[in-house]
């Protein structure tokens, strides 16, 4: 079918079968040589401009192009991580897990056995803070994932996590948490100075104490502890403890009046100077991903995103971390604008009501998905794991929760980073989200949602309506895997987007591509080598797949494929097939 447009609404494409088609048997795997055609349909009443060609298809077939003769594997590595790889071995397709697990390295997981063993425990995302720890510490743990990507057949990505400008965050200067008791007398100041003083607490921004006033409370990290101020001088506080607790080292705090959050007046930009030479930094260590810490504005991350155009030769993406009350009520053109979204809890938990969590969160993961951005929940998913060795039941139900509403990852902070048992708590991790996913198709709760409309071009709605439909496909097929071929990975985050019960497994031959989706639900990305020639990137890969002994004969397989146009084939293919392995 040849259109003839530019612009096309999402809403004006349809998927119908070509009447005179039987209904596929896929039961008994029975699948003739006959080609089995299905089209789009366009309503009426649509407009087309512009005088572009494209085709597309979407057929079931049988797999013959892995020729009988051709015994011969294609040339070069297999680029299947060696965890997924021996997942599918001993789990089958169904039994991969789809919830990607980020870990925060600190200084009870850095050493190279301990990155090993949490990248053999499923950790997809290695974050390095840059609140803590040198340059040289961190440079000698993202050249240790390095090496073992490199020798050992991972495929862990590298997140750095910029520190912010830190303007609500104080610190007691023990070098542990500090116990407050009730009615006990503290003086918040912007005073610098070396080690600690007793009741005597830092804070890093000089203007911290604007707009507060006698009277206000000031809460720290979200309810840790309490204090009440009695008298202001300049900019220091007098502050009496009217709820007990623990005081961590560098802690965040807030101003609370009448139950109402109080803002000060600061101005100060999202990336300070250290955050920028943090950043160069990670540019000339060749990271993949950059949380943007404090984000309360799109301009912030469009401005990153541009200099790392200017500076990085690769593609490296940019998450912006959703944890003030300012960035809620700009959520949706933050995430329009980043790469990605992280939903920081802990840091959220001190700027809005508590109770307001569970809801926020929710909703933030729904705009990600509406938007196609993927989405992390971070913060205190199993924050009793930092001491003792089991979850609490609540935990488990927190985690199962963020698993339902279909986040994209997971994420560990203190429970990897300081903890005494973060293998165990990865270890839960694991458990509980490949739990709740088995259930969730049980039930059969994985059902589609009604999207946002992403493109504007006609090639754009077209990809999107072809995934759409690709997932809707695989679902009521009951397909063992979807296969997608894809250069910069959007067709593959198009179909995770739908949340689809089968895995995808995206071939690329990006690296960039490759560790870029390691975020994103239920995707397994493989690096080779692709040609302009779709059916022969589709013959190669699966035996490839069948030579390791990934996929078997009886095994359904639906193939998406974009190929973009050349000289000797001018027009833009993109097709849907679904194929069984004889």
């Amino acid at each position: 079918m040849v259109l003839k447009s530019m612009v096309a609404s999402a809403s004006d494409l349809s998927l119908v079968s070509v009447a005179g088609n039987p209904p596929l048997d896929l039961k008994n795997r029975v699948f003739g040589s006959r080609v089995i055609s299905l089209g789009f349909r366009f309503n009426k009443g649509s407009k087309w401009k512009g005088n572009e060609r494209f085709n597309f298809k979407v057929r079931a077939a049988v797999e013959v192009g892995v020729e009988r003769s051709k015994s011969k594997a294609l040339e070069g590595g297999f680029g299947l991580d060696v965890v997924s790889e021996a997942e599918l071995t001993v789990k089958g397709f169904a039994g991969l897990r789809k919830t990607k697990l980020v870990c925060t390295v600190g200084p009870a997981c850095s050493s190279m056995e301990d990155l090993e063993n949490l990248a053999l425990g499923g950790m997809s995302v290695a974050r390095l803070n840059m609140c803590h720890g040198t340059r040289e510490w961190h440079r000698d743990v993202i050249r240790k994932i390095k090496k073992l990507n490199e020798e050992k057949g991972f495929c862990v990505s590298v997140m750095i996590d910029t520190e912010g400008s830190q303007i609500h965050v104080v610190d007691h200067g023990a070098p542990s948490s500090v116990k407050v008791e009730e009615g006990s007398n503290w003086v918040f100041t912007a005073e610098h100075y070396e080690g600690s003083r007793p009741f005597t607490v830092q804070t890093n921004y000089r203007g911290f104490s604007e707009g507060t006033e006698v009277g206000d409370e000031l809460v720290i990290d979200g309810g840790m502890a309490c204090f009440e101020v009695t008298e202001k001088t300049g900019n220091d506080l007098h502050c009496k403890c009217i709820d007990a607790g623990l005081f961590l080292p560098g802690a965040k705090f807030s101003f609370w009046r009448d139950g109402k959050l109080v803002r000060g007046n600061n101005k100060l930009p999202t990336l300070s100077t250290k955050d920028w030479a943090d950043i160069d930094f990670g540019i000339a260590e060749g990271v993949d991903f950059f949380a943007l810490s404090f984000v309360n504005h799109a301009d912030s991350v469009k401005d990153l995103k541009m200099y790392l155009s200017t500076k990085s030769t690769k593609s490296i993406k940019v998450l912006a971390k959703i944890e003030s009350l300012e960035s809620l009520h700009k959520l949706e053109e933050i995430v329009q604008a980043s790469d990605g979204i992280m939903v920081a809890r802990g840091d959220l938990g001190v700027e809005i009501p508590l109770e307001q969590i569970p809801t926020v969160q929710e909703d933030i993961i729904y705009v990600c998905r509406q938007l196609n951005k993927p989405v992390i929940v971070a913060s205190q998913l199993l924050e009793s794991m930092v001491e003792y060795p089991t979850p609490t039941r609540a935990e488990v139900a927190d985690v199962s929760e963020a698993v339902r509403q279909y986040a994209d990852a997971l994420m560990l902070s203190g429970e990897s980073a300081i903890g005494s048992y973060g293998r165990k708590a990865l270890a839960v991790l694991d458990m509980a989200s490949s739990r709740m996913e088995s259930w969730s198709r049980e039930e059969n709760r994985q059902s589609l949602v009604s999207h946002h409309q992403l493109g504007e071009s006609l090639p754009e709605c077209i990809t999107e309506q072809i995934c759409n439909c690709a997932v809707e496909m695989a679902n009521n097929l009951g397909v063992d895997a979807i296969f997608v071929y894809t250069k910069y990975g959007h067709m593959a985050s198009l179909l995770s987007r739908n949340r689809p019960n089968p895995p995808i497994f995206a071939f690329t031959n990006d690296d960039s591509t490759r560790m870029a989706l390691t975020l994103q639900w239920g995707v397994v990305p493989i690096l080779v080598d692709l040609s302009d020639d779709a059916e022969s990137n589709i013959s190669k890969s699966v035996q490839l797949m069948k030579s390791r002994g990934l996929i078997s004969q009886g095994d359904v397989v639906l193939v998406v494929s974009d190929v973009a146009p050349t000289r000797a084939s001018p027009m833009a293919f993109q097709s849907i097939q679904v194929k069984t392995i004889i």
